[in-house]
């Protein structure tokens, strides 16, 4: 991925998404070629002349000082997973494509796991920023069993979604898993461009899904923390799960996601059935059980 063309693409991308009426500035009438802002226009809400904002837009961040930054994003009226992504590509600007590297292999410390295997009540699983699932305990393999159906470890959740037959299934909302997905995607990729396992898995589902790479191509950003999800379980059906992500200060790069249910409602149900499922199955073999990296 070329950080000048990602840098041109976001901004101009997110001009387009403003109209002059939501900036506070005159339309001047129904001749407008654009829909969104005009170049000039997010430079005078910005404070900066017209044509350092071309060499901006043109993808040139490198060595743009926190000030412009953060007056881009007034500008553009940007959200903080859009204005985290602008300082990622500025901060990134000054490498190259022979930054491209294999990054050391991540993997779950084994306290990590004791404490993954310790809460036996709630799924929950590690992963890094391409959504690889490097580690679960036994409700969370349970919970996402259609995934680890993929004979390839780590599982990938971008490629479950994109790629796997029993994902339309499994995720209730698939379109705005979807998007979330694609947008945590393009989230990583700001802040680590050169990542090649990242890079290939971009290529991956940009060549073998079209529904990937129109998402893709938006360019949009998200930071996921909490929010619910609504799944289909092939054991147990429905779910509504709320979930957390929780950053592991200690192994960058990693996070641990966790998911409950409210007490008394069909959900719990279904996540005390499920592991009950679970634990019998356990008995006899582990359910697609991740291997190390």
């Amino acid at each position: 991925m070329d950080n000048r063309s990602e840098i041109r693409a976001f901004l101009t991308s997110r001009r387009a998404k403003i109209t002059p009426e939501q900036a506070g500035l005159p339309a001047y009438g129904g001749n407008r070629r654009v829909a969104g802002l005009r170049r000039e226009e997010v430079a005078l809400l910005a404070g900066v002349s017209i044509d350092y904002y071309i060499r901006l837009e043109r993808g040139n961040l490198s060595g743009v000082s926190e000030s412009v930054l953060d007056a881009l994003v007034g500008a553009l009226q940007l959200d903080e997973a859009e204005r985290e992504h602008l300082f990622d590509l500025a901060r990134t600007a000054g490498t190259t494509s022979r930054s491209r590297r294999r990054p050391t292999q991540q993997r779950v410390r084994p306290a990590v796991q004791r404490i993954l295997d310790a809460m036996t009540g709630a799924p929950a699983f590690v992963r890094n920023g391409r959504l690889d699932v490097l580690a679960a305990n036994t409700l969370g393999r349970a919970l996402y069993s259609p995934m680890y159906e993929d004979p390839r470890r780590p599982v990938n959740m971008a490629r479950f979604m994109f790629l796997g037959p029993r994902s339309h299934d499994f995720w209730i909302e698939w379109d705005r898993a979807a998007h979330d997905t694609v947008a945590i995607l393009r989230t990583q990729a700001g802040r680590d461009p050169y990542d090649k396992d990242l890079t290939d898995l971009i290529g991956e589902l940009s060549t073998r899904s079209e529904h990937f790479r129109t998402l893709w191509a938006a360019h949009n950003v998200r930071l996921h923390r909490t929010g619910v999800k609504h799944l289909h379980h092939p054991v147990v059906g429905d779910l509504d799960l709320s979930y957390e992500v929780l950053e592991l200060p200690a192994d960058t790069g990693l996070t641990m996601l966790t998911y409950s249910a409210e007490a008394g409602t069909r959900s719990k149900e279904g996540l005390d059935l499920l592991a009950s499922w679970a634990a019998t199955l356990e008995q006899s073999a582990p359910i697609h059980a991740p291997e190390s990296p």
